[in-house]
């Protein structure tokens, strides 16, 4: 079974290294193959996999081999797999087999299409070995290495200003969670010793009740609180949470797969499986768990507001992904780790469908993305327009579609939390219901339904060499409605798999909350009420059925129905209502639109101000102080001594003698009177 566990995450290696080495000896079509073979090869085996841990019960955690060993200290790569990372495996294969086949229609123009794949195939290596992982050693490398390759491929098409300035804003947005997520591992190894997870889970219990966090002299922190926030940094950057959000939605800047594998469906999902993997040390602190759910709720809300102002079709979406992640969130602040975990694996699902059928859309309209310059296209696309409808319906959380239970039980859980916190994070979880409903139909109803607004007389033509003929847009080709169908399957389905996810005993050796009936018991039986949402949950559940009848009573599918229906009135029916409003608000439709100007503070205060701060230090360190006192003023100071000096060297003798009578008299008044 090693060599197995071995072979899921370097079958996509080996793809990736003979695309990207060897792309022009196989040409486009060895490319294609050799990685879509290999990511086939992984999602395969980790089916396989997948069915003898969570069928057969046969966990895995072991080491491969060992990288360093420093002191008493082991630095090993290794897999750990139970049911948490088994799940992640089929959810990153089975995706990225998807955008990989969908990849072949989409880029089949462009002359970096060997490279395309090989970036691709190495980003599903590095997530594999990201969830794979039992230590922290190996969680930052594939961390790292997920950030290297979204760097690479938002920036894929490097001849656009856009795209350099959108993948330098990710890396340098990414180097400031990451920086965070660092010095939380450095506390993890101080205080714990070891950077295995099983042994830093069984030794952070004993730091439950240690305040000898000092950061200055007369503060001392709580340990465990202090490690959970710093991890929980990183995930702010890796899976875009306030104020850290601000690199996703430029993230568009890259090819459509690329926003569907890493922007909505995997990458930004790692920092959420890394919360969840360590629950053992989120569940120790409140604190951390209260800054969760206000962060959360915050990036829920107010970056689904953004969308509703948004026109291009990727960004809409790239903005609902943003909003989605902040839900996920939420859940993990409220303790129900499986309820987040169930939702990022529902949303993966759903979310890379729209990504894609945005793709085909912009396909269909020779790369235009504006929606404005769309509408009409159901009669066209006829596949791509079923599977964006269900892949809407999924994400507004339509009852018996999959976001409906992951979305209902993230509602249910913060609602049911005692942390002070929750009543912010339900407020906000509950009206972005209605957020998520208007800005998804919105854009549904512009592209699919109305009157056709776009050119069929024109020739376009767009930035990355791609030409369109002025004819009327068609259903896209095989390899890109096949993907669309595969992931619609699982975007109706997976919510069936509440019972023994989330509401079960699925992760009961995985996820870990502070209560006896879960398989954890931290003894600090006080905190036991804030931690059991899930638990009151399910001893309410009464079956699927009962659920979806529960939800059609509850204010969520009211809401989302409320979003729907304002979106078809305003967009289909009658638009006054719009214009009004904007007339009326028009600062709030600046404000949205600008972002909040938070990109505005980022350049003006970071960027500029770090420029202003580095050409303050040139002028006034090096040129005035180290090249004009220190440098120069050495040399100054050495010639005017000598000059001075030099006045003193006459040539004549009775100066001299002179000199050195008046040296002795001041010699023999120091010694008579000092």
């Amino acid at each position: 079974m090693e060599a197995i566990y071995l072979a899921i995450p370097l079958a996509p290696l080996f793809g990736a290294i003979a695309a990207g080495l060897f792309g022009k000896k196989i040409g486009r079509a060895g490319a294609h193959w050799v990685t879509i073979l290999g990511v086939a090869v992984a999602f395969l085996l980790s089916v396989y996999v997948a069915y003898d841990v969570m069928g057969n019960g046969n966990s895995y955690n072991g080491t491969v081999y060992t990288w360093a060993v420093i002191a008493d200290i082991r630095f090993e790569i290794g897999f750990m797999l139970d049911n948490l990372s088994t799940m992640m495996m089929l959810v990153v294969t089975f995706v990225s087999l998807m955008v990989h086949i969908y990849t072949i229609g989409y880029m089949h123009e462009d002359p970096g299409y060997q490279r395309f794949f090989s970036y691709i195939s190495l980003f599903t290596f590095s997530m594999l070995m990201l969830v794979m992982s039992n230590n922290f050693l190996q969680l930052f490398f594939g961390w790292e290495a997920v950030g290297l390759v979204s760097y690479l491929l938002i920036g894929f098409w490097f001849k656009k200003d856009t795209a350099i300035y959108a993948n330098m804003k990710a890396f340098l947005v990414n180097r400031v969670g990451d920086f965070g997520f660092l010095l939380g591992i450095a506390a993890v190894l101080l205080y714990c010793e070891t950077l295995d997870y099983v042994q830093v889970f069984a030794r952070i219990p004993q730091l439950s009740g240690a305040n000898d966090f000092k950061v200055f002299e007369d503060t001392k922190w709580h340990i465990p609180t202090v490690i959970a926030i710093l991890l929980f940094i990183g995930a702010m950057g890796k899976s875009a949470q306030v104020p850290l959000h601000v690199w996703l939605p430029d993230s568009m800047e890259g090819p459509t797969p690329i926003s569907a594998l890493i922007h909505a469906a995997t990458m930004v999902t790692a920092g959420i499986f890394m919360v969840a993997r360590m629950s053992p040390i989120f569940e120790l602190s409140d604190t951390a768990l209260n800054l969760i759910l206000i962060i959360g709720a915050t990036t829920a809300f107010f970056m689904g507001l953004i969308g509703i102002v948004q026109n291009d079709i990727k960004r809409v979406v790239a903005y609902s992904t943003l909003s989605q992640l902040g839900y996920m969130t939420v859940a993990l602040g409220a303790s129900a780790y499986s309820a987040g975990v169930f939702h990022l694996m529902t949303h993966a699902f759903f979310k890379a469908l729209l990504f894609l059928a945005a793709g085909s859309v912009i396909i269909a309209m020779h790369h235009e993305q504006d929606i404005r310059k769309m509408g009409g296209l159901k009669k066209y696309m006829p596949i791509t327009y079923w599977t964006s409808l269900i892949g809407s319906l999924a994400l507004i959380g339509f009852p018996g579609f999959s976001g409906f239970f992951s979305k209902d039980l993230i509602i249910e859980a913060v609602h049911e939390s005692h942390l002070w916190a929750a009543g912010y994070a339900y407020t906000l979880v509950l009206l972005g219901v209605f957020v998520t409903a208007f800005y998804s139909f919105r854009m549904f109803f512009l592209v699919f339904h109305g009157k056709e607004r776009f050119d069929t007389h024109g020739h376009g033509h767009d930035d990355h060499g791609h030409h369109g003929h002025g004819d009327k847009p068609h259903e896209s080709p095989w390899v890109v409605t096949v993907p669309l169908i595969a992931l619609a399957i699982p975007s109706v389905f997976a919510g069936y798999l509440l019972d023994p996810m989330v509401v079960g005993s699925f992760f009961k050796n995985a996820i870990f909350v502070n209560d006896a009936a879960h398989g954890f018991d931290l003894g600090l039986k006080s905190w036991l009420s804030a931690h059991l949402a899930i638990e009151h949950m399910s001893a309410e559940y009464h079956g699927v059925m009962g659920f979806i009848l529960h939800g059609l009573m509850a204010p969520p599918f009211w809401l989302a129905m409320a979003g729907l229906a304002t979106a078809w009135f305003i967009y289909l029916k009658d638009d006054s209502l719009a214009r009004w409003a904007y007339d009326k608000f028009r600062w709030l439709h600046t404000l949205l639109d600008r972002k909040y100007y938070l990109d505005d503070f980022n350049q003006n205060v970071f960027a500029k101000g770090s420029v202003s701060l580095g050409n303050g230090l040139w002028s006034f360190g090096e040129r005035v102080m180290i090249d004009g006192f220190v440098v120069n003023g050495a040399a100054k100071a050495v010639g005017w001594f000598s000059g001075v000096m030099r006045h003193l060297q006459t040539g004549y003798l009775y100066h001299y003698a002179f000199s050195m009578v008046a040296g002795i008299l001041l010699m023999l008044t120091w010694f008579l009177f000092f």
